[in-house]
């Protein structure tokens, strides 16, 4: 009895570490792709009044996918492509990290008051900020929750708190797009703003996320795979 139980403690702990070792693996994949000249290369591409170059770092943005270990994991190619492919859509919803809150999004309503768990807060706007812009209440409210702090009655902190802005994002993407990213990059933008860009409607703005896409792809030595568009 004491044996079978002092295995299953050992085998317990063989896991924890097993785990331990994976997610250190996996962050520290993500730190030698995303080096500080290829952070650099993103941020210095922005142009005009730039608020966010005095805003996001790639430390931040570090410290936020430290929160979640299957971001950028997988093999070599698959880490890239993911890697590449959420910068793409940074840099298209922030003209490479330029923007921290969307361009006159005070004067946008994004409360869907049918989501009656995220009520709006009537002195709160829900509008996009961060790296991937979030919007919406029922994101804010559930971004909240899931990084400890509150999207709702306080969703600025997504764009005062760049640890907290960069989380924000990699939430949404983690919710939203990692599940598809074998899919193609085009799988991804569907799932960002399919609704308004997607089959045929702006193709003009599908193929800009295309290219910054094969561009990241590029400096990152990995090709970018198939289904491109949506």
């Amino acid at each position: 009895m004491a044996t079978s139980k002092a295995s299953k403690n050992l085998l317990a702990t063989l896991i924890v570490l097993a785990t331990i070792l994976a997610n250190a693996t996996a962050q520290n994949a993500v730190a030698d792709v995303v080096t500080q000249d290829f952070f650099n290369g993103v941020i210095n591409k922005g142009t005009g009044d730039c608020p966010g170059k005095s805003f996001y770092t790639r430390d931040a943005f570090l410290n936020a996918a430290n929160t979640y270990n299957q971001f950028g994991s997988g093999s070599a190619e698959a880490s890239k492509r993911e890697i590449a492919a959420f910068f793409a859509h940074v840099s298209h919803e922030t003209g490479f990290l330029c923007k921290i809150d969307e361009t006159e999004g005070e004067n946008k309503d994004y409360c869907d008051e049918t989501r009656t768990d995220n009520p709006c807060n009537p002195d709160k706007r829900y509008f996009g900020r961060g790296p991937l812009q979030v919007t919406w209440n029922y994101n804010y409210g559930a971004a909240g929750r899931a990084l400890n702090f509150d999207g709702l009655n306080a969703p600025e902190t997504v764009g005062t708190d760049v640890v907290v802005s960069f989380k924000a994002s990699l939430w949404f993407w983690m919710e939203n797009v990692h599940s598809v990213i074998s899919q193609g990059f085009g799988a991804t933008t569907r799932k960002i703003n399919g609704d308004v860009e997607c089959d045929g409607k702006e193709p003009e703005l599908v193929q800009a996320r295309i290219n910054y896409y094969n561009d990241y792809c590029n400096q990152l030595g990995v090709s970018p795979g198939d289904n491109l568009s949506c």
